[in-house]
């Protein structure tokens, strides 16, 4: 594997019981990279999520992250490695504070630099600086995204997958979303971003994927993706 492969992978196959989700799926992210995973709701992007992540296992494939396999590991020694993965609906603790939730992300892994980490996320999202006792349930859409990705953060990532987190958000809390995820990734953090808003994504990645049906239908840098002209008859209505 190339030093600069932090995942990659390949052949891969899984699903639930006797359904087949994903069929031969072969991905890469390099160190550094912002790589977007785009399809419709049901092409089999959080499965993708979750096989990556161990929550899932894998029927066939092999999955390398930071240059060794992990398919088979646990989820807790993925995160170990550095592999973070928000999940969709943001999956935070409601009745715990801000603080609290933020704290949880260390528990793992970067627990001595908890401090440290937590200025970092308030840096970028200064409004949870703001909240730092509030109950995270009590949080606005938007505040709630932060708060996920900001305990991600808390364990220093090595990859940061990011699944849908422009969901149930405002037109302009999705704006400036993505311009908080391209500003974590212009900082050298690899973002794996798992999105159904293909246009916004396509402005702030560098490599994008289309997911239809459980395969890749299409692949390669963003700007060529974007040009495609299937792409914007199926995804973007033009």
């Amino acid at each position: 594997m190339p030093d600069n492969v932090l995942l990659r992978v390949t052949g891969l196959c899984a699903g639930y019981g006797e359904v087949e989700i994903l069929r031969n799926v072969d991905l890469v992210v390099n160190a550094g990279d912002m790589v977007a995973v785009l399809g419709a709701n049901g092409a089999g992007k959080s499965t993708l999520n979750l096989v990556i992540s161990g929550i899932v296992p894998t029927r066939e494939g092999v999955i390398e992250f930071d240059g060794r396999p992990i398919q088979g590991a646990s989820p807790a020694e993925i995160v170990a490695a550095g592999l973070l993965h928000v999940p969709e609906g943001r999956r935070i603790f409601p009745n715990m504070s801000v603080s609290e939730n933020l704290d949880i992300g260390s528990y793992a892994r970067a627990k001595a630099a908890r401090a440290q980490n937590r200025d970092r996320v308030f840096s970028h999202f200064p409004r949870l600086r703001e909240r730092t006792s509030q109950l995270a349930g009590t949080l606005s859409g938007g505040e709630q995204q932060m708060l996920a990705i900001g305990r991600g953060l808390m364990a220093e990532p090595k990859l940061l997958i990011l699944d849908e987190p422009s969901l149930g958000l405002s037109p302009l809390m999705v704006e400036e979303m993505f311009v908080l995820i391209g500003r974590l990734n212009s900082e050298g953090l690899a973002v794996l971003l798992v999105e159904q808003n293909v246009a916004q994504s396509l402005d702030i990645v560098h490599r994008a994927y289309i997911l239809e049906n459980g395969s890749f239908v299409m692949s390669g840098a963003a700007a060529d993706v974007r040009a495609n002209a299937d792409l914007k008859r199926a995804f973007l209505g033009l």
